[in-house]
């Protein structure tokens, strides 16, 4: 699935923290981003639970690509890929810039990297919109805390195809004095 985006929105910027790098994922990618993706832990807790497997990780690499807005994040300190995450809009309302698709290797969970990670998208969000959209689904629980960690607020639950068919997904928006405001 391909998604449209604003006009003066670049989805595949290279972003530049102070530990962290993303940059536009590119095919060459696999091999590193199917490493950072081999502990089943990471997906325990996913729909898709089999993405540590080879043969799961290949169809959503390629979904991945097909975004239009993916990002490969890399631990700068050991010029190492830790995960990714994405920029995409929402089907139903594209003028809604969300992230999604995020994974982080386990080492970076519980710490300041998807803090850092969502800094940087959202700093890049909020320079073109005054709110910031994350689709949830509904048994991601981890991924439901960290949002709410954010500040963000789930208003809906919605049917909308981000891939793969129409899906139930929680809906959640973090608007910058939000965002500012959980700093």
């Amino acid at each position: 699935m391909t998604f449209l985006y604003p006009d003066a929105f670049d989805p595949q910027p290279i972003l530049i923290g102070p530990d962290l790098m993303l940059r536009p994922l590119a095919p060459t990618d696999h091999d590193a981003l199917a490493q950072a993706a081999r502990d089943p832990g990471i997906w325990a807790g996913h729909p898709a639970r089999d993405r540590h497997r080879p043969e799961a990780f290949a169809p959503y690499f390629q979904s991945l690509l097909d975004l239009g807005g993916s990002l490969a994040i890399i631990d700068r300190q050991k010029d190492q890929m830790i995960g990714c995450s994405a920029f995409y809009t929402d089907p139903d309302a594209p003028s809604r810039l969300s992230i999604g698709f995020t994974f982080l290797t386990r080492e970076h969970w519980g710490g300041d990297s998807n803090r850092a990670v969502k800094a940087l998208m959202l700093g890049h969000i909020y320079a073109h919109s005054s709110e910031a959209w994350f689709h949830i689904a509904p048994s991601n629980l981890r991924s439901q805390a960290a949002t709410r960690k954010l500040g963000a607020v789930m208003t809906h639950e919605g049917m909308i195809d981000l891939g793969g068919g129409p899906q139930r997904w929680q809906c959640y928006c973090l608007t910058q004095q939000s965002w500012q405001a959980s700093g």
